[in-house]
């Protein structure tokens, strides 16, 4: 998620929290609206500005998080932390480090305890504080099943919790490929029983979108969407996504200590703020469901269209072309005194 926020610059009835009828919710969870947006909500402009949408926070290892007034924002509703990035780490540090050296392995085992450790700390003080926990997979690269495994073992999700894959781009040189992806989601989903939620800008999603003949799972799975602009008119719907189920609308690349979308006490500009299309207590229904959007029929194939036929003007003994055009063009005068100059005929192909 840090690669979006430096690449992209920038930009029922509703009612108060906790007071939505259980046979409502009931009747949304029998249905099966998957991240849905809760109606009455206006979810397309700004919608951050109103109290109702539930906020969500994530962050990574360097982002300075103060819990105490973080927590005073009564808004923010879940926490996701990023957990796994990549391939595992190697523990052994001898043979070969694919170019690292030996000092450069044991720096990056240290980092990677001291970032597992800041995870559980900050999973334990979000649920002890009453939010919704949420873990995200930076998708590089590299065997899938590997990811997948690595991701499980390092975020040790529980039912309640929110599994997420970020795909930050197509360029399978830097990130992980769709066709990846779909691979990493089904493992997800063969070990937990439950599917991630997926997090990409527009352009990946859009691409995913357009082509979700061959990303039948990764075009189903529900969207966290990264653009910072203060509205998403007509974006949706997007092949199989009617919505977004969170929006990432504020991080390091359009807020600053002059101007922000939207400033969470105790932390800095760059922390990544998100808004989800329902109020807290929906969210809470919806958050680690793990399910699949429901799929929608693939736009029918256009019928071929055929150009107009091709006219082309031979000499009368047949050697070479005296003019090549189409039926539409018609002949003008020029080629007609051509024509009879030359004896030509007509041949229409």
């Amino acid at each position: 998620m840090r690669n979006i926020a430096r690449t992209i610059a920038g930009a029922f009835t509703p009612s108060p929290l906790g007071r939505w009828p259980v046979v409502a919710l009931s009747l949304l969870v029998a249905l099966g609206a998957v991240f849905s947006p809760q109606p009455g909500l206006a979810v397309d402009l700004e919608p951050w500005k109103t109290p109702e949408p539930a906020l969500v926070i994530d962050a990574y290892e360097l982002n300075i998080v103060d819990w105490q007034e973080m927590l005073k924002d009564k808004r923010i509703a879940g926490f996701v932390s990023k957990a796994s990035d990549g391939l595992p780490e190697s523990f052994s540090c001898t043979g070969d480090h694919e170019g690292d050296t030996f000092a450069h392995c044991k720096t990056m085992w240290r980092k990677y305890a001291v970032s597992r450790e800041l995870y559980q700390t900050r999973r334990m003080v979000a649920r002890a504080s009453g939010l919704l926990w949420g873990a995200y997979h930076l998708a590089r690269p590299g065997n899938p099943i590997e990811q997948a495994n690595h991701f499980l073992d390092y975020a040790e999700p529980a039912a309640d919790e929110l599994m997420v894959l970020d795909i930050e781009g197509i360029d399978p040189d830097n990130f992980m490929s769709l066709e990846d992806g779909e691979i990493f989601a089904q493992h997800i989903k063969t070990r937990t029983g439950r599917y991630p939620m997926l997090y990409t800008n527009h352009s990946t999603a859009r691409h995913i979108a357009d082509n979700r003949a061959l990303y039948p799972i990764l075009s189903r799975l529900p969207l966290w969407y990264a653009r910072y602009k203060p509205g998403i008119r007509n974006v949706f719907p997007m092949g199989n996504w009617d919505s977004y189920a969170l929006w990432q609308f504020s991080s390091g690349a359009n807020c600053n200590k002059r101007r922000c979308p939207y400033r969470v006490s105790g932390t800095l500009p760059d922390i990544d703020v998100n808004v989800a299309p329902m109020d807290a207590a929906r969210l809470k229904v919806e958050w680690a469901k793990g399910e699949l959007l429901p799929e929608k029929p693939l736009p029918p194939e256009p019928a071929p269209t055929l150009g107009p036929p091709v006219i082309m003007l031979v000499s009368a003994n047949g050697t070479r072309p005296a003019c090549i055009g189409t039926q539409a063009t018609g002949v003008d005068a020029m080629t007609t005194s051509s024509i009879g100059g030359r004896g030509a005929r007509i041949a229409l192909r």
